[in-house]
């Protein structure tokens, strides 16, 4: 599946232009730089409007061709980097859970102001090892042949030190559904939901609750973390999306501020809370 996201686009596009850009400094056609690579003309034609993504092979024998061969390394990184912004799940979890869990450490550790909305989960910062347990083993259920759950429910806890930084700031946001989705058993919701009172009153923490309400002005929409003013993540159905393009992460974090807009805090979340605890009883 190929992203629709314009980041991704936009790379791919890049990376195209780069490409047509050597060959014509080379002063070769097309068809001759198809056949000096023993390709089929069109070939050239798609991988240079973007239309398939090389292959660093691909990449490789069109620099040689071009007598651009100092220009290889540099493309190829540029490929790694446009097939990073789209990963499959199928691809990444393929040995387990537990690797999807270690890839994002180093951007948690890079990362000062994190900004989260989710609309079905409480989000992986501010989950409880029983909660996080759930939600991991019912992924594990519907698409992870490998059993490693307990070792990604670790990795995520390790996480989650980031918010004891008091210089990283935290702005979590979801939707009042999240605190009766019935994920886990009754103790299981009971001690998050008690954490998330908790964890609402550090100092760096701001944590919000879009209450359920008619004629609201804002629909919800797919979860999504902002880090810094930088990178947004999304995790979808058929695989994990990173946009790093400006304006698609401005068009993210205006998105935020609007949904935030619709929250409510401190004394008013709690009560939210505190009666999606009474519910359970």
């Amino acid at each position: 599946m190929t992203s629709r996201s314009s980041s991704v686009q936009s790379a791919r596009r890049a990376l195209a232009d780069r490409l047509r850009e050597i060959c014509k400094d080379s002063g070769l056609d097309g068809q001759t730089l198809a056949r000096m690579c023993g390709w089929h003309p069109s070939k050239v034609s798609r991988i240079s409007t973007a239309r398939t993504s090389p292959s660093a092979d691909d990449i490789r024998a069109w620099c040689i061709a071009c007598g651009a061969e100092d220009q290889t390394d540099d493309l190829i990184a540029s490929l790694r980097a446009v097939e990073g912004m789209w990963i499959e799940w199928r691809r990444m979890e393929q040995t387990g859970l537990k690797r999807a869990q270690e890839l994002v450490l180093p951007l948690y550790e890079r990362t000062h102001r994190f900004r989260a909305y989710s609309p079905n989960f409480v989000p992986g910062l501010i989950q409880t090892h029983g909660y996080t347990e759930a939600v991991l083993r019912a992924v594990q259920r519907r698409r992870v042949a490998t059993d490693d759950v307990a070792d990604a429910v670790a990795a995520r806890m390790e996480r989650q030190r980031v918010i004891d930084d008091g210089a990283r700031r935290f702005a979590f946001l979801v939707e009042e559904s999240v605190l009766r989705n019935g994920l886990g058993d009754f103790d299981v919701q009971q001690e998050q939901l008690e954490h998330l009172m908790t964890v609402g009153s550090l100092p760096n923490v701001s944590l919000g609750v879009v209450p359920e309400r008619l004629a609201r002005t804002r629909m919800p929409v797919e979860g999504f973390w902002i880090y810094d003013a930088k990178q947004v993540n999304i995790e979808l159905v058929s695989g994990y999306l990173t946009i790093t393009q400006p304006s698609e992460v401005a068009m993210y974090g205006d998105t935020f501020e609007q949904l935030a807009d619709l929250a409510v805090y401190g004394a008013r979340a709690r009560a939210l809370i505190a009666a999606a605890v009474g519910s359970l009883r």
